[in-house]
């Protein structure tokens, strides 16, 4: 990297490395071993489409076998390359680490235009890079798996679910080589909100310390705080309406492709989602006003900003600019080296992406765990749970009866406490314990040491004391 040229992503992954095991006690080799990627796959294949044969290249990344399966999402979209393939993959095994999913990092990537074909050639294109993918093992359940990420959903790892299967038909775990499936196909409830709602659950966390408020100067809840989110797609869309429906958040700012959208009340996140799925933009939106140059709302005045969906919105260019006391990193790099240390030297407090979009290998986690234990959870225990909570509420007003008491339980209070868990609160309740572990983990050292001076270096700080653990218990 030249001096004064913009870090690529990859650069800057790598320099934020760099920065935390400066300050660690890392025997140089195996600082070296963390650092370098284990190993990429590059393969080119053909399929014959709309008369002729089309050839697309994809990746696979594996960073980190310290834990396996190593675990990572696949990409669709035209900028994937191997250096961004590589780099994901060291964030997803630091990522890991931080959160203590038992997986080390990997990720993978197509080079194409979802939009460029119909779902029908979608699936050839797919099935075709998993058969790939699957004969080399780079697909398998306890080896590697896969699971959304940009340009890809559901739909997608059901397709690579299913051609797994056909290749290994004998394999009784197979439904786990892959999550984020539909939960007709071996998926869990929550998983297709999860990363948003780790965000959600990450911002929560933050401001239950009023100490860690006081860096960003902020104060309260979150209760009509702005929000300014970059990107409404599966992460920002659910990010912004569980913030906005169930905290009071106003979201005043919505940047989207073809511009944003602002409005200082507040933005109805629902009808801007549905006016983007109407018209595949934001332009005309009659929710807000419309900014042609939807990059200019990243520098509007708010207390919250999310980028939720590039690497690099926020750089060198436009840091310096940037008004937002408090940033959280929904996607994935969204903010370079370069921008890192211009927005720390100005005080803005950054929640990292290695924590705040965990919530998608989070609940992936839970997902392969449901996937090899063959059952969906909360089926052995729901109904238990509803005989005794029932048994407590016909003694207390039993005994309110024999007293001659004239209270009563409230119908909703009953109502509540009588009905036991199903998977979807047992998710949510998993995900947003890992949440605050992490955070804790991170705040921990964010305030022991004067040595690591914000949340990023701490959460690098703390995952990659985790890998090296891991490195040393296998006698490297």
């Amino acid at each position: 990297m030249a001096d004064g040229a913009e870090p690529s992503f990859r650069d800057s992954v790598d320099l934020m490395f760099s920065r935390a095991v400066a300050l660690m006690d890392l025997p140089p080799g195996l600082e070296e071993k963390i650092r370098v990627c284990n190993a990429t796959y590059t393969v080119r294949f053909g399929v014959r489409l709309r008369g002729k044969i089309e050839t697309f290249t994809g990746y696979r990344a594996v960073h980190s076998e310290h834990m396996e399966p190593v675990k990572g999402g696949i990409r669709y979209a035209l900028a994937v390359d191997q250096d961004e393939v590589e780099a994901l993959a060291a964030l997803m095994t630091y990522k890991c680490a931080l959160v203590e999913a038992p997986f080390g990092g990997s990720k993978g990537g197509l080079c194409i235009d979802p939009r460029e074909w119909d779902e029908h050639e979608l699936e050839q294109i797919t099935r075709r890079f998993a058969y790939e993918l699957v004969k080399r093992d780079l697909i398998h359940p306890s080896q590697n798996v896969p699971a959304p990420d940009m340009g890809t959903g559901a739909r997608e790892m059901a397709w690579i679910a299913d051609q797994y299967q056909r290749m290994h038909t004998t394999d009784i775990n197979a439904r786990a080589c892959v999550t984020g499936k539909p939960p007709h196909a071996g998926g869990i409830a929550g998983r297709i909100e999860a990363t948003g709602r780790g965000v959600q659950y990450a911002l929560r966390e933050f401001f239950r310390h009023p100490a860690d408020l006081a860096h960003a100067g902020l104060d309260g809840t979150l209760d009509g705080k702005r929000v300014i989110v970059q990107g409404l797609g599966n992460v920002g869309y659910h990010a912004a309406r569980f913030l906005s429906g169930e905290d009071g958040a106003r979201i005043v700012g919505i940047i989207e492709r073809d511009g944003g959208l602002y409005n200082a009340d507040g933005l109805n996140v629902d009808a801007v989602r549905d006016w983007i799925g109407a018209m595949s933009g934001v332009q005309g939106c009659p929710e807000g006003q419309y900014v042609g140059n939807g990059a200019a709302l990243l520098e509007e005045d708010c207390d919250i900003l999310i980028p939720a969906a590039l690497e690099g919105v926020i750089s060198r260019e436009n840091a310096a600019r940037i008004k937002a006391p408090l940033i959280i990193e929904a996607a994935n790099g969204p903010i370079t080296a370069a921008a890192d240390e211009i927005l720390r030297d100005r005080g803005t407090v950054i929640i990292p992406d290695l924590f705040a979009n965990a919530g998608g290998v989070t609940v992936s986690y839970f997902e392969w765990v449901k996937n090899l234990s063959h059952i969906r959870f909360g089926r052995m225990q729901r109904r238990q749970e509803e005989a005794r909570h029932q048994l407590v509420v016909n003694e207390m007003e039993r005994l309110s009866q024999m007293l001659g008491n004239s209270w009563s339980l409230s119908p909703d209070f009953k109502e509540r406490y009588l009905r036991g868990a199903d998977e979807l609160e047992l998710v949510r309740s998993g995900l947003d314990d890992t949440m605050r572990a992490a955070y804790q983990s991170m705040r921990e050292v964010w305030h022991a040491r004067s040595d690591v001076g914000d949340l990023r270096m701490a959460a690098y700080v703390v995952a990659i004391d985790r890998v090296a653990a891991s490195y040393r218990a296998k006698g490297l």
